[in-house]
């Protein structure tokens, strides 16, 4: 059964608010000419397709940061989604490199006016210009040259093949596996700050 559009809208409105400092006043301004587009706007991007099961928050941010670059929505868009896509997981790195991957199928210019409106907001957050690597690209420059001492050295020896999957800001699981095992034989969780790995823990099957 179709949920009605006001209950969509109210579930959006919570979700936005739960991501985004403010929330509600800030739909209440943006919309204030036009509530009826704030209604199906809310509800439908952040009542029905924020709670889809399909995708995990943080890819449903980047895939929305994408479409909003692509589209050339400098504006109002990308300075929300700046801001639900921080709040959902992503690194301010990642979210550059969502700016460069678009830029390459959507053209350099609607890129270029993507990362000088991100100069700015990024400068009003407080984040740092440029921002420290992504958290993957930390933990993947560990794998390569771990301390010989390190658990990770003597995880990696034993299972060469690895899939790295950043979690969160600060967050890496490691997948590692033998050469021809299907199922990993230990996983790695990274913390990282800046552009330093400062704590793993290593999981094995009982």
């Amino acid at each position: 059964m179709t949920e009605p559009m006001a209950d969509l809208h109210a579930r959006g409105r919570e979700n936005f608010a739960s991501l985004v400092e403010d929330g509600d006043r800030r739909l209440d301004a943006l919309f204030a000419t036009i509530p009826a587009l704030g209604e199906l706007a809310v509800g439908t991007v952040y009542g029905h397709l924020h709670d889809r099961p399909a995708l995990d928050s943080r890819t449903r941010e980047a895939a929305t940061l994408a479409a909003i670059v692509a589209a050339g929505m400098v504006g109002p868009p990308l300075s929300v989604h700046l801001r639900t896509g921080l709040a959902s997981g992503l690194s301010p790195a990642e979210i550059c490199e969502v700016v460069v991957q678009t830029a390459a199928f959507a053209g350099f210019p609607r890129a270029v006016s993507a990362a000088d409106q991100l100069n700015r907001l990024f400068e009003g957050h407080g984040l740092p210009i440029p921002p420290p690597p992504s958290p993957r690209e930390v933990v993947l420059a560990h794998l390569a040259e771990p301390e010989p001492a390190d658990d990770v050295a003597e995880v990696l020896a034993e299972f060469p093949r690895t899939e790295v999957r950043a979690t969160g800001p600060d967050r890496v699981l490691v997948s590692c596996f033998a050469d021809d095992e299907p199922v990993p034989g230990a996983v790695l969780h990274c913390r990282v700050d800046g552009g330093e790995v400062t704590s793993v823990t290593v999981f094995r099957p009982r």
